[in-house]
This record gives C-alpha cells, structure tokens and sequence, in this order.
C-alpha cells in the first residue's frame, strides 16, 4: 500500500488520539488492566473514521516510530501505547530504584508554576521524566523556548517516591516536588548547571 509520509503521519496522530486519549473516537475498547486494544478494533474503527490503516501499515508505524509509544502483546492480536494515557489504566509495570537523576523537558514560560507546585501530571497519570538531558531538551522544543530540568530521581526515591520505566524507557512518577529539581542552562558548545530549590 503506497502511503504519503503526511498521511502517515496523520494516521499516527488520530492512532495515538484513540490509544492515548479517546478510544470512543474510533469505536475501540481499552482494556483498564494493561491497555491492551484489539488490533482488528482498531484497525475497524480507524477506517470507519476515514483513516485508510491496514495490518501491514499498523506494524510499520510501531516499528518506525522514533518514541516507541507503542508494543504489540505477543501474538501481535492487541496493541496498546506504553505510556501518556490520560484515562485510567494499569500497565503492569513494577517500581524500580530510579538513576542518580533524571531529566524533564519543558518550556521557560512555565517555570515560575514548576518552581512553586513542582512537576504535576496534569490530564497524564505520571509525570514523564527522560533518561538523558538530550531526550528531554526535544520534548521542551515541542513546547517553545526549551529548558531542561534536572530532577534528583534517587533523593526523590530513597524519600519515598514511587517510579516506574515503561516499555520505551521513559521514566514515570506521580509528582516532581520543587525542591528535587534544578535548572540546566544549555548552551551551543557546554552543558551548566544552576542550581535552584535545594539542590
């Protein structure tokens, strides 16, 4: 099936939209215990919403997208996105010991409210933090001027905060406190550090 990259790329949107946020938009049952959609559901569903997906196509967007947002189960009948659900549901996943830190991409315009109420989920259920400075500062670009936070991942577990990592290695908590975060100034060339809250 010979398909544009834009039309690809709008098949993966509205994909994400059912998986992530609403499965009524195309007919699709999520299951609460682990996120599992059918994949003929979806496949049905996408195409009575005008969304020309094929088995074949669905198998390229998983495999091609650069986030991994999502796994097949292992007969490859369901498919569910491995986080960013903003409706409940229970992946399965067991809490791990986090690295010393952890990073979170986000935008200048909206430290003043990080830096009072820490990092919050908003409609997410976690907090979605990134492995690596450099995975943090393109998601804060999605955003605007990008800065990235660095968060003392470990401080905050050893104090009793609770942390997952999905699937696709992103890194998943219910709340940031303000005092575990400090900013990370990045320039062209070098990488510093200012340190805020407690840090």
């Amino acid at each position: 099936m010979n398909i544009s990259d834009k039309e690809k790329t709008r098949i993966s949107k509205f994909m994400s939209l059912v998986l992530r946020h609403q499965p009524e938009a195309a007919g699709v049952t999520v299951d609460p215990k682990g996120g599992w959609a059918k994949v003929s559901a979806l496949i049905h569903g996408m195409r009575q919403k005008g969304f020309p997906i094929t088995e074949a196509l669905l198998e390229e967007i998983v495999a091609e997208d650069a986030k991994q947002r999502y796994s097949f189960d292992a007969t490859h009948t369901k498919i569910r996105a491995n986080q960013g659900h903003s409706f409940p549901v229970e992946l399965g996943l067991t809490p791990l010991t986090p690295p010393e830190f952890l990073w979170h991409g986000t935008a200048s315009r909206f430290l003043d409210g990080i830096f009072r109420e820490g990092l919050c989920k908003m409609q997410r259920q976690h907090v979605h933090l990134s492995p690596d400075p450099e995975t943090a500062m393109k998601v804060g670009a999605r955003h605007g001027k990008a800065i990235v936070l660095r968060v003392r991942a470990l401080d905050m577990h050893r104090a009793g905060y609770v942390f997952f990592c999905s699937d696709n290695g992103v890194w998943l908590t219910e709340h940031v406190p303000p005092e575990f975060l400090e900013i990370m100034a990045q320039s062209d060339e070098t990488t510093a550090h200012i340190l805020c809250g407690n840090g």
